[in-house]
């Protein structure tokens, strides 16, 4: 009983230090990382180098290809793009049981302290969040010595014994690899767990082989699931990674039957017959060898995910979220991308309603007033369910850059729903209009014409500022800003002079006046929209 407990420890805190090392790098690093990610994908071959490193550095496979699936899902990457960082995905997961082949548990401890330290006495969130990635690889080595011991016990137990020769069948031995890694979610676990107990000698080598081609099987799970709720693209992506494991195990599953002896004698010559290592070799050469004969298959893996996906999403369905889920977050280290996405679909229904709504005002067009009417519905119900999920991914550990957007968003989502609020109001004033036979002077068209022109100017200006983050256009949104201000006390002074000649009706200058104060709150909101980028979280500056 005393052995089954410490085994189960140490697997508890194996996990553990797997998981807090990947959500601390993650977290310290996801955002920085991320972006290079979305700009490293135009040559496969650097994709590949750069998904290897990726993966290699935030410890998880599953979180770079469900990242790669959130990408593919909101448009920031093509399905073509992501191969190359999914393959080389495969091949940076095999890092954990390189490490894990190391002799590293005699500094655990060490290592564990230097983390808490930096944990419980660093100043800055960024010192807290790389004292959470030290401790979290000194509670690994820590779970893999306690794992160690126990599995140097079970030796002593024929029946334990007895059940894990059992596993000589190949097939057995990729189900097991399969199933276990489907549990734990993780092939790095899975692989460095098979790694500890080939050391100690309770599973042959022979076996370990094919264990690995059914952890890899396992490992794609989590694209899997992430792409349930998504746009067919993202769902091809996670095919992708399905077939490049499906497709390896057959290949390499078959050299295995037909020449296990020579691939056996190779892998021990290169490892110094040290059988921990010689799993932790096996696991990276199949991940290479996969992506060398795959890589220039590329496009066909692409030709087939599109046959056994076949057709297109659906575009400009009303109600209808393009890029978040309602059930589900993809990933915290995209969950902003994917909102920002989500934001500029938001606004974009925004803008075309602006324009719309003044066309639908000056022609009189019911089609288009009415248009107006159904787009603020959706609109309206971007704006509730973006919200909503802000709310779920606030409370989720997030990329420290993407923590302190998170404010930000929330006020952009009120402001663009604010702008459509507008849209609406325009639409409004074109009924009553209409209903009233109410008209304005050629003079005062013009004008109205004039500054509608400037306020979708800055509308387009800030979003384009707020998408790509580029705060070298604060100083025209600005003197856009100005500008419109200006011109809406100018159109205020010539309404006015208007209606004391009588050249318009009492109502009509109403509408005028309404019709002017909205567009100079377009500014505003499109002005604050802009500037979301540069607010900061108070707890991440300097005290």
């Amino acid at each position: 009983m005393e052995l089954i407990l410490t085994l189960l420890g140490g697997l508890g805190l194996f996990l553990f230090g797997m998981t807090f090392m990947s959500q601390g790098l993650q977290k310290a690093a996801g955002a920085k990382l991320r972006n290079i990610l979305e700009v490293m994908t135009k040559n496969k071959l650097i994709a590949v180098v750069f998904g290897a490193l990726f993966t290699a550095i935030i410890q998880s496979s599953g979180a770079t290809t469900v990242m790669v699936v959130s990408f593919v899902n909101a448009g920031i990457m093509s399905l073509a793009q992501s191969i190359g960082i999914i393959f080389g995905a495969n091949i940076g997961t095999t890092i954990t049981s390189q490490l894990v082949a190391f002799n590293l548990t005699g500094i655990a401890p060490f290592i564990l302290f230097v983390g808490a330290v930096l944990m419980m006495f660093g100043r800055k969130p960024m010192m807290k969040k790389i004292g959470e990635v030290i401790l979290g690889f000194g509670a690994l080595f820590m779970g893999i010595s306690m794992m160690k011991d126990a599995m140097a016990d079970l030796r002593n137990y024929q029946s334990v014994l007895n059940v894990l020769g059992s596993l000589d069948n190949p097939l057995l031995g990729i189900l097991m690899g399969t199933v276990i890694t489907i549990i734990v979610q993780s092939s790095s676990v899975t692989v460095s767990i098979l790694l500890l107990m080939a050391g100690q000698g309770l599973v042959d080598l022979s076996v370990c082989f094919y264990v690995i081609l059914g952890c890899n099987i396992g490992s794609c799970t989590p694209a899997v699931l992430a792409s349930l709720d998504a746009r067919k693209d993202a769902k091809r992506a996670a095919l992708i990674h399905v077939m490049f494991n499906v497709f390896g195990m057959v290949i390499i599953g078959l050299l295995l039957v037909f020449g296990m002896q020579y691939f056996e004698s190779f892998i021990l010559k290169i490892s110094g017959a040290d059988v921990g290592r010689c799993v932790a070799n096996a696991d990276t050469l199949f991940k290479i060898f996969q992506t060398v004969i795959f890589l220039p298959m590329s496009a066909q893996f692409v030709a087939l995910t599109k046959m056994i996906i076949p057709g297109e999403d659906k575009k400009n369905q009303d109600y209808q979220l393009l890029y978040i889920g309602k059930q589900n977050i993809f990933s915290p280290s995209t969950a902003v991308v994917e909102t920002t996405q989500e934001i500029e679909h938001m606004a974009k229904l925004a803008y075309e309603n602006l324009q719309l709504s003044m066309e639908g005002f000056f022609d009189g067009t019911e089609e288009k007033i009415q248009k107006v009417y159904e787009t603020e519905k959706q609109i309206d119900f971007l704006s509730h369910e973006i919200t909503d999920y802000l709310v779920k991914i606030n409370q989720l550990q997030l990329p420290v850059a993407d923590a302190q957007r998170i404010g930000g968003l929330f006020h952009v989502v009120s402001d663009v729903e604010r702008i459509g609020d507008h849209a609406e109001n325009i639409a409004d004033a074109a009924v009553k209009c209409r209903a009233d036979g109410i008209s304005f002077t050629k003079k005062g068209t013009k004008e109205i014409l004039q500054m509608h022109e400037r306020a979708l100017l800055i509308f387009k200006e800030s979003m384009e500022m707020f998408i790509t983050q580029n705060i070298e256009k604060q100083d025209e949104i600005l003197n856009l800003e100005n500008s419109i201000d200006r011109m809406e006390r100018e159109l205020q002074q010539n309404h006015v002079k208007r209606m004391a000649k009588g050249k318009c009706s009492p109502m009509a200058g109403i509408i005028f006046t309404d019709l002017v104060t909205g567009l100079e709150r377009i500014g505003d909101h499109s002005t604050n929209i802009a500037f979301s980028i540069l607010e900061k979280d108070p707890e991440e500056e300097d005290v």
